[in-house]
């Protein structure tokens, strides 16, 4: 198990985490700022100067998962993580990583009312004896406030909140071992193994009447995707997607959808790519819409939208294999891509 304590820069979580080791028999610190100095050091300085934060580097989000991972298999306690993760996408791509390890996960947001945080941190000597350097780090904890302010509306709903603005460290890990062994904070996210070869995926479009395309967003992942899932073997493509639709959103679709592409993704480390086909499932009408059951561990939310506002959703790869869709779609007939690119 994994106990993720997150909040904002200066609000005590390292020192909550030193005192809950000792109410959690076995429990292990597990530092993900350790990967992040690690990488300042192992990586090039052009590709560090192309981000803001660590966070920022797919590397650091891939370490945080299958370090924690190969960690329980020579610690075995639960690990003990104070790391601040403001970026839901991140959540999601590192929590989901953690599901497809088997690893659960307690999510605890430590929350301090700003004024008397920004009184903390105002008195924060990080270095004693270097007033610069400390002066620096109250200033970058400062400047990361507005992040949070922007972030709570999401966390507090993914994680359970410990007010901890009139407690000492040791009786906020107090608070946070009670919680943990009450069950709260638990993130049941839909586990999906990492894929060892490739594989073969079905999507299916939904439209309403205004010929908006239907996305969810999934809680195991960055960015918003398509209905749909990866082919069993022995199973067709369409009726994987057909299945995929009612698992996830509980509809049933009344007829086999219609190809409108085929892509073929590259294998890039350490993903090993495959085929990704997307199907035209149709129009969705309001009531239909109305209807959809989203399994919580899996899906999040949807929204119908236009291909413009999809370009601010899907990843590239993904918006590039939605437009040709759609061209396919108006033109009624199947594109084959590759990499997302039209060929033949």
């Amino acid at each position: 198990m994994i106990v993720w304590i997150n909040g904002t820069y200066g609000v005590g979580k390292t020192a909550a985490a030193r005192e809950l080791l000792e109410l959690l028999p076995g429990s292990v610190l597990y530092d993900p700022e350790l990967i992040g100095s690690g990488l300042r050091m192992l990586l090039p300085e052009k590709r560090l100067g192309e981000v803001s934060d660590y966070q920022d580097l797919p590397s650091w989000r891939r370490l945080v998962v299958d370090t924690a991972a190969a960690v329980l298999s020579e610690a075995g306690g639960p690990l003990v993580a104070p790391m601040t993760l403001l970026r839901q996408e991140y959540r999601d791509e590192i929590f989901g990583g953690f599901a497809s390890h088997r690893i659960p996960v307690r999510h605890v947001l430590l929350h301090v009312e700003e004024t008397i945080l920004r009184e903390r941190i105002g008195q924060r000597e990080e270095f004693p004896g270097d007033p610069e350097a400390s002066a620096s780090v109250r200033n970058w904890c400062l400047s990361h406030l507005a992040a949070y302010r922007g972030a709570l509306p999401w966390l507090t709903a993914d994680a359970h909140l410990v007010d901890s603005g009139a407690l000492t460290p040791r009786e906020t890990a107090g608070r946070v071992a009670d919680a943990i062994r009450a069950g709260a904070g638990a993130r049941d996210i839909v586990q999906t193994p990492e894929p060892t070869a490739e594989t073969v995926a079905a999507g299916v479009l939904l439209f309403d009447e205004h010929d908006r395309v239907l996305l969810v967003d999934p809680t195991y992942k960055p960015g918003w995707e398509f209905p749909g899932g990866v082919v069993e073997p022995g199973e067709p493509p369409a009726r994987a997607g057909i299945r995929e639709v009612a698992e996830e959103l509980g509809l049933e679709l009344p007829a086999v959808p219609r190809l409108l592409v085929i892509d073929w993704e590259p294998p890039a480390p350490p993903g090993f790519g495959g085929l990704r086909l997307l199907f035209d499932g149709g129009l969705l009408p309001a009531e239909g819409a109305g209807r959809l059951l989203l399994p919580g561990d899996e899906l999040r939310g949807w929204r119908f939208v236009t291909e413009d506002e999809a370009a601010d959703m899907l990843p590239p790869v993904r918006l590039s294999r939605l437009r040709w869709a759609l061209r396919a779609r108006e033109r009624a007939t199947v594109l084959n891509l590759e990499a997302g690119v039209p060929v033949g």
